[in-house]
């Protein structure tokens, strides 16, 4: 039960991470301020039930593009929540793609290096056997 926590937590802050960096290096990808939160949960909710969905239908139809499923999520993720929510526009299929990419580089980056720092001290405890 506290794995899962802290896996949503560090879920929703890279999330948030990823997205805000988008919005910031992409000047066609907007993120609204008053509707940041819901933009991230709506992701965030999509991205985890999207990825598996992908990954299962590459697995059975398309091998080839298995290595690509997490790309493909993360551009259906980033589509759906830009149709449901108002907190999140991009425009230009050039933006699209760089969004795509970048939210995943950034998104990936911060799942491995987040629980490093917020799970710091209960890393070290781990590790001298406290």
């Amino acid at each position: 039960m506290i794995r899962m926590a802290a896996s949503a937590v560090v879920s929703l802050l890279a999330n948030s991470i990823a997205l805000i960096v988008g919005a910031l290096v992409l000047s066609r990808m907007e993120l609204d301020a008053s509707g940041f939160i819901t933009a991230v949960l709506i992701y965030t909710v999509v991205a985890v039930v999207v990825e598996p969905l992908v990954r299962q239908v590459a697995v059975k139809n398309a091998p080839a593009i298995l290595g690509s499923s997490a790309l493909v999520a993360t551009l259906l993720s980033l589509i759906l929540t830009s149709i449901i929510s108002d907190g999140l526009q991009i425009s230009g299929l050039t933006t699209w793609v760089l969004a795509t990419v970048l939210v995943w580089i950034v998104a990936l980056a911060a799942r491995m290096l987040l629980p490093l720092v917020i799970f710091k001290k209960i890393l070290r405890e781990a590790g001298s056997g406290k």
